[in-house]
């Protein structure tokens, strides 16, 4: 006989802590410490005759990832906002967007007064189908916006080829894949601009952040300007005490920019972002063997993949098991077996409830735009049906070792044993 299940009263697998995220890389305390002496907080300070933090993250990062340009931001939100309106985005035009992943694929869109347009994904890699891509393109369709969702990159050479062929933009969201590499580059860097998000939970993190890069240099010229309120650096360093950023009136922008402190604490955990990925995906190895055996079904990447970045890890039930029980219902009984947060995938942004422009007055601005960017008139039917059988992991559940590896396998092992006890 099974033993009970933790959610209803029994032992649980595990009661052994996990490890935390985020946690400071060491030279992180330091840095901070030259922030705080520096009479500089922020970009927009007076230059005090040294290179800002944010200066030398941007620095950094683009050699990361192969780029020419890195433009810092103050959240992965922001750098798709500045990316979009730098390719040239705006009132009207369609965005072509995955129907599973965070909202703010959508909401992004909407924010730059553009339409965002659902498309289904592939059900191995959870990812954007580029066929679904393809046969989403009007002549109002100007940018695809695809996303390296949880472990997989999206298929790029498909994509890229897709929106050459159209002449769109390509924009690359990889708050979830830094480091990841596909066909011998990092990702980023295969469309005409990629984005990063440094929110707390990311792989690379410094509480909120986010980046753009580009090869392009008048892209990532427009992409200063709009996030610095239309300011950007200067050729020079100035004088001591002067301001750093030039008002060229070139082009109207907002306050979207990343503080000193946040880069100082880029510029440190950017030194560790390999190693724990390496570990990350070693245990992620382990356990997509553990979870195989038992008839799971772990999130595949494409073909070019080189290597994976571990946001979040993700598997689907086996087939016939577990039907008709709510996937809520199954992942609560997995975190009470193991004291970790396990939960279902994004639901499909049509169905999900934080898009909703219907809430917010300053997208009501006529009847025509309020009907493209009502999200009902999209039919997922991967989006939905993968929404009803996957279960997800956040990435700290990955930086232990092999022994909590077999522990998930475990609850896993326990939940689907006890099938019945879910569904009475």
């Amino acid at each position: 006989m099974p033993a009970q299940l933790a959610i209803n009263q029994g032992t649980p697998v595990r009661t052994r802590e996990w490890p935390l995220w985020p946690r400071p890389a060491k030279g992180t305390a330091e840095a901070l410490s030259q922030v705080l002496a520096s009479a500089r907080w922020s970009l927009s300070g007076p230059y005090r005759g040294v290179e800002s933090f944010e200066r030398r993250f941007a620095r950094d990062f683009a050699h990361y990832v192969g780029a020419a340009h890195c433009v810092p931001a103050a959240s992965g939100t922001a750098s798709l906002m500045l990316a979009m309106e730098a390719c040239g985005v705006g009132a009207g035009d369609e965005v072509i967007v995955p129907g599973l992943s965070w909202v703010a694929s959508a909401s992004t869109v909407v924010g730059v007064n553009a339409v965002p347009v659902f498309a289904d994904i592939d059900p191995d890699t959870w990812c954007v189908d580029p066929a679904a891509v393809e046969a989403a393109i009007t002549p109002a369709t100007r940018a695809v916006a695809v996303v390296h969702l949880y472990s997989a990159v999206a298929d790029l050479a498909a994509l890229r080829e897709i929106a050459d062929r159209h002449g769109l933009a390509l924009i690359e969201d990889c708050a979830q894949a830094h480091g990841a590499v596909y066909r011998g580059r990092r990702v980023g860097t295969h469309g005409r601009a990629g984005t990063f998000s440094m929110q707390h939970s990311k792989v690379l993190t410094s509480g909120e952040g986010g980046a753009v890069v580009t090869d392009d240099a008048e892209l990532a010229r427009r992409v200063e300007h709009l996030r610095a309120d239309g300011r950007c650096y200067p050729a020079a360093a100035p004088s001591a005490g002067a301001m750093e950023l030039v008002e060229t009136g070139e082009l109207m922008g907002n306050n979207r920019c990343l503080s000193e402190f946040h880069a100082a604490v880029l510029v440190e955990q950017l030194k560790e972002l390999d190693e724990l990925n390496a570990r990350r995906a070693r245990n992620a190895a382990v356990l997509d063997g553990l979870l195989t055996e038992l008839g799971c079904r772990p999130q595949q990447t494409s073909p070019g993949t080189d290597s994976r970045t571990y946001y979040v890890y993700g598997a689907r039930l086996p087939e016939g098991e577990l039907v008709g029980v709510d996937i809520a219902r199954v992942t609560a009984a997995l975190t009470a077996e193991l004291g970790f947060s396990v939960v279902p995938s994004y639901r499909p942004l049509p169905v999900n409830k934080l898009y909703d422009p219907t809430s917010r007055r300053r997208y009501a601005i006529g009847e025509d735009y309020e009907k493209r960017i009502d999200a009902s008139r999209f039919q997922l039917p991967v989006c939905e049906g993968l929404a009803q059988r996957a279960f997800t992991l956040h990435h700290a559940a990955l930086l232990g070792d092999e022994a909590d590896m077999h522990d998930i396998a475990a609850a896993v092992r326990k939940v689907l044993a006890n099938s019945a006890e879910l569904a009475a």
